[in-house]
């Protein structure tokens, strides 16, 4: 599935930071005074270099596709510092397909920093050593896209089987970009592999129409009677009224927190394309932050740091 078809990003591209990397991040004494020793995780974001022979599209891609042009690991970090976010998640982005490396390159520079969610041919040979081995080099998740026709092929597909059984062996998480129609047969798999650590992107997607449908929001909170399923509060920009400070959207993530608990609750920007005009970080870390008059400080902290922690820093 190509990005293009569910996002309208804008083409402006962002400046380079030329940063080191005491200067992209916060002092531990700012990023305490906003209520984490350590600053706050953003939980989902994208990084690629401008085209290059090094690094080539994957078929079906084109350069139509890469927008904005680019978005670095020092870019994202620019971005990320103002907003006391000083570690990141970043997502394999879908026009490498199973070309990890450049994400690689990033977590090799700054391992302190950042972790991965790669994707992996799940029906290649040799998936339980190319998974141990990517974990290696900092993965602790992988990408499945999970609309609902490929969902209703995963109960027989053998790769994906083993995926979810190498994952719950390695303590790596299934990381699904879904659809809400795919949500009961996400549902079935789960209960298949109730001690694999599933991660749903972006609310499952609900809201992208322009309104929270009830319906597909009680699938969702269905989800939370599996210990393991976490859900990210995320993608503000593409949902409901697509329009900051995103409040219409607080109804969905207060009913989470009151199904799944703020501990299984992981806010993430999206980025590069929470940063496209008007959409900024700060409207985005702010709706979690400053909006969510609902949730206590213990709470925020879960969303905003300790969650994402919990599933993808510790080794």
């Amino acid at each position: 599935m190509k990005r293009r078809t569910w996002l309208s990003a804008a083409s402006s591209t962002l400046a380079v930071a030329a940063c080191n990397t005491q200067q992209l991040f916060p002092s531990q004494v700012a990023c305490a005074n906003q209520g984490s020793e350590v600053g706050w995780i953003d939980a989902h974001a994208h990084v690629w270099p401008r085209l290059n022979s090094d690094f080539p599209l994957s078929e079906g891609f084109t350069a139509k596709d890469v927008v904005p042009e680019s978005f670095t690991p020092e870019e994202l970090l620019q971005q990320a510092r103002p907003s006391f976010v000083q570690r990141v998640v970043l997502i394999q982005m879908s026009f490498f397909g199973f070309d990890n490396r450049y994400m690689l390159e990033c977590i090799k520079r700054y391992p302190k920093y950042f972790r991965g969610v790669g994707i992996v041919d799940h029906d290649a040979s040799g998936l339980r050593e190319t998974m141990t081995n990517l974990r290696k080099e900092g993965v602790r998740g992988y990408r499945l896209y999970a609309n609902a026709k490929n969902v209703s092929q995963w109960g027989s597909s053998s790769g994906v089987n083993e995926l979810f059984r190498i994952c719950t062996e390695t303590n790596q998480a299934a990381c699904l970009l879904s659809d809400p129609d795919a949500l009961p047969g996400i549902e079935a798999m789960i209960a298949k592999y109730p001690d694999t650590t599933v991660v749903i992107d972006h609310f499952s997607r609900i809201g992208m129409t322009g309104n929270v449908n009830r319906k597909d929001l009680e699938a969702l909170l269905k989800l939370s009677k599996y210990k393991n399923t976490y859900v990210k509060t995320s993608a503000f920009y593409a949902l409901g009224e697509k329009k900051a400070p995103y409040k219409d959207l607080l109804p969905m993530i207060r009913s989470l927190r009151d199904s799944f608990g703020a501990d299984r609750l992981m806010w993430a920007s999206d980025c590069p394309y929470q940063v496209q005009a008007p959409h900024t970080y700060a409207d985005s870390i702010a709706l979690v932050l400053e909006h969510a008059e609902f949730l206590s400080q213990g709470e925020k902290k879960s969303l905003l740091a300790q969650t994402a922690e919990r599933v993808f820093f510790q080794d």
